[in-house]
C-alpha cells in the first residue's frame, strides 16, 4: 500500500526547485522515508534522470558511504559527474546520525548546484548550528503518524465497505502507524510492532543519544508520562509515585528526561496559558504522546481511558493542521485547546459524550466564560447536534475527517 500522504506532500511541493534545504521532522517510523521515496518518484514523473538523484539512509551500518564527511562528499561528487554536471537531487535519511552534518548541508548548498532533502528523528535538529549554517535557507516539515484521515483511506483500500465508526475504533486501539495499515496483524502482533517502536526510541532515541545508564528508571518515568496524558503534569506527583516504587529521583532528573522524549518526538509537553492575562504560566503543563497506539501498547487500555485518548486524537491533530496549541486557563474554569495559526484563535473542548446536563454545562459553560469572539468549538462522539450561544458542537469523526482543514509549513526562508 502506497498512501499518498498529500497533507505534507503539499507543504513540500512548493518549494522542489528553489534553493531551500527540505527537513522533514518527526517521530519514528512516521512515514518520513517513504515520503522522501515520493517526492523522488514526482520528480522521475517530471524529467529528472535518475542519476541526479543520490539516497542516502544514515541508519546504515553496511552503507560504507554515510560513515564520513570524505566518503558521502564523494558520493555527492560522482553524482554530479554521472549526471553531466546538471542539478543534483540529494536525499539524505536520518542525517543526525553523522556529526556535524550542518557543515556538510551548507557545503553542498555552496559548492553543488543542488535540490536538498533530509529527515531526522529529533526535535531539535533545526536548533544551534543548523539554524546558523543555513540562516533562512530551510523550511520545515513536521510530519506524525497517520490521522484518523489518512487510516481510514488505508483501511478502505483493504476493505471497502468498512464504516467510519469501524475504522475509528481500530485508530483508537491502534493509532496511526503506516506500517500497521500495509499488513492484516493481530492485536498481538499490533502491540509487539508498537512495543518495539517503543524499546527503539527508549534505546536508540534516548539512551545512546543522551548517555543514560538508568534505563529501568527512564521506562518508569517514561511509563508514567505516557499513561498520564491529558492530565497535567507535575514533578511532585511523578517523585511521589516513584517512591511508592521505591525509586528516588530529583525534578531536575525528571524535566531531564522529559526534554529528552520531547526531542525524541515521543512526548509533547504543552503550557497553559493564562488567557485573561494573555501570559504563559510556567507550571501545570500537560502532556500528550505523538502517537496514541503505543499507549494502547503499554496499558491495553484506549477504551477504557477514552477521554484522554480523545484528547490527544485532537491535540496531534491540531498541530498536524498547523496550528499552535496551548491550554487555556479562565478564572476557574479551564479550555482544552487555544489553537492559534497566522492571526486566528480558535478554542476547543474535547468530551466523550455529552450524556448528562452536568457535562454539557461543564464544557460548554468554559467556552461562554470567554469574553472574545473567536470561534469556538466543543467535540464528542454524540451524533447529534448540541450546539448552542455561538459555540459550535461538532462529532469528533467528522471534524477529523474535514478536508479544508488548514494546512501550515513552517518557513524559515
Amino acid at each position: 500500500m502506497n498512501i499518498i500522504r498529500s497533507v505534507y506532500f503539499e507543504k513540500i511541493r512548493p518549494f522542489i526547485n528553489t534553493p531551500v534545504v527540505k527537513v522533514v521532522t518527526g517521530i519514528r517510523r512516521c512515514g518520513k522515508s517513504v515520503m522522501l521515496s515520493q517526492i523522488r518518484d514526482f520528480l522521475i514523473q517530471q524529467g529528472i534522470q535518475e542519476s541526479q538523484i543520490l539516497s542516502l539512509n544514515f541508519e546504515s551500518f553496511t552503507d560504507e558511504r554515510v560513515k564520513s564527511f570524505e566518503s558521502v562528499t564523494k558520493c555527492v561528487k560522482k553524482c554530479s559527474e554521472n549526471s553531466g554536471n546538471k542539478k543534483l537531487y540529494l536525499f539524505f535519511d536520518e542525517i543526525q546520525e553523522l556529526p556535524d552534518w550542518e557543515k556538510l548541508i551548507n557545503s553542498y548548498l555552496v559548492d553543488f548546484n543542488s535540490d536538498i532533502y533530509i529527515t531526522g528523528s529529533n526535535a531539535k535538529l533545526l536548533s544551534g548550528e543548523l539554524a546558523t549554517y543555513l540562516a533562512g535557507r530551510y523550511v520545515e516539515i513536521k510530519m506524525f503518524p497517520f490521522s484518523f484521515s489518512e487510516s481510514f483511506e488505508a483501511l478502505k483500500t483493504a476493505n471497502p465497505e468498512i464504516s467510519q465508526d469501524d475504522a475509528f475504533l481500530f485508530y483508537i486501539k491502534a493509532g496511526g502507524y503506516p506500517f500497521l495499515y500495509n499488513f492484516n496483524l493481530s492485536e498481538i502482533q499490533q502491540k509487539q510492532y508498537l512495543d518495539d517502536i517503543f524499546n527503539s526510541i527508549i534505546l536508540k532515541d534516548i539512551t545512546n543519544r543522551y548517555k543514560i545508564r538508568d534505563i529501568s528508571l527512564l521506562k518508569s518515568l517514561i511509563t508514567f508520562f505516557v499513561s498520564n496524558v491529558g492530565n497535567t503534569f507535575s514533578s511532585s506527583s511523578l517523585i511521589k509515585y516513584l517512591k511508592n516504587e521505591r525509586r528516588s529521583v530529583s525534578t531536575e532528573t525528571v524535566y531531564n528526561y522529559l526534554e529528552y522524549c520531547r526531542e525524541a518526538c515521543l512526548l509533547h509537553l504543552v503550557q497553559r496559558e493564562n488567557i485573561a492575562g494573555k501570559a504563559l504560566l510556567i507550571t501545570q503543563e500537560k502532556i500528550y504522546i505523538a502517537d496514541h497506539g503505543i499507549r494502547q501498547a503499554l496499558f491495553l487500555n484506549n477504551q477504557k481511558d477514552i477521554n484522554q485518548v480523545l484528547e490527544n486524537i485532537v491535540y496531534i491533530e491540531l498541530l498536524r493542521r498547523g496550528y499552535t496549541v496551548t491550554v487555556g486557563k479562565t478564572e476557574n474554569k479551564e479550555i482544552d485547546f487555544c489553537a492559534r495559526i497566522d492571526s486566528r484563535m480558535e478554542y476547543y473542548q474535547v468530551s466523550y459524550l455529552l450524556a448528562t446536563e452536568e457535562t454539557v454545562n461543564r464544557e460548554f459553560g468554559a467556552l461562554k466564560s470567554l469574553k472574545d469572539n473567536y470561534p469556538k468549538f466543543v467535540l464528542s462522539m454524540d451524533k447529534l447536534d448540541f450546539s448552542q450561544g455561538g459555540i459550535i458542537h461538532k462529532n469528533i469523526i467528522d471534524w477529523l475527517l474535514e478536508i479544508d482543514a488548514t494546512l501550515k509549513v513552517d518557513t524559515n526562508r
